[in-house]
């Protein structure tokens, strides 16, 4: 198999397993993520608090804190899924390293999300919901341009995701305009 097949069936393979992911509904971005991220929390705020955890719930003395979807964050984990397997890399290698750490570094900050947003409810900060709502509209995506521009320098990522597949593409393509 010359290269250029190998660079197209590579390019199939990634769209498809996209696809694929997406018919799922999330379902596997919450199954894996909610014990990942719903246990580390729990640990955390008992460390500080008497907590006690029953399902998606961690109660915290008089307090509950409920881990719904949205608190998971499944659509940013696929989001970043996307940015990762839209963008062409050469090494399977690479490409997993950078899923790994992209995945990584957003639980890791989402854990610390929750864990924040928990203390301050259950010691009843006045400014609570506007916080929240300040995470939940603006800091959530802020963490995801953030992980993802950490990645392109670490990983020194040269391509733009889908564009240079649609490049590459066209490229190899009948359609390219010949130089007169």
């Amino acid at each position: 198999m010359d290269n250029n097949s190998k660079n197209i069936l590579g390019m199939l393979l990634r769209y498809i397993f996209l696809a694929l992911v997406t018919f799922n509904g999330l379902f596997v971005f919450y199954f894996i993520f909610t014990p990942l991220t719903l246990i580390p929390v729990f640990s955390i705020l008992d460390i500080f608090y008497g907590t006690s955890i029953f399902e998606n719930t961690i109660n915290i003395g008089r307090y509950s804190v409920e881990m719904i979807p949205a608190c998971i964050a499944g659509a940013a984990y696929f989001l970043l899924l996307i940015l990762n397997l839209s963008t062409p890399v050469k090494s399977a290698f690479k490409r997993a390293t950078m899923v790994l750490f992209s995945f990584a570094s957003f639980l890791i900050m989402n854990i610390l999300r929750i864990v924040f947003l928990s203390i301050i409810f259950v010691e009843g900060y006045l400014w609570f919901d506007i916080i929240h709502k300040f995470f939940w509209y603006f800091l959530s995506t802020l963490f995801i341009v953030a992980i993802w521009f950490a990645e392109v320098k670490l990983f020194k990522i040269k391509e733009i995701p889908v564009y240079s597949d649609l490049k590459y593409i066209y490229k190899k393509s009948r359609f390219k305009r010949k130089n007169a």
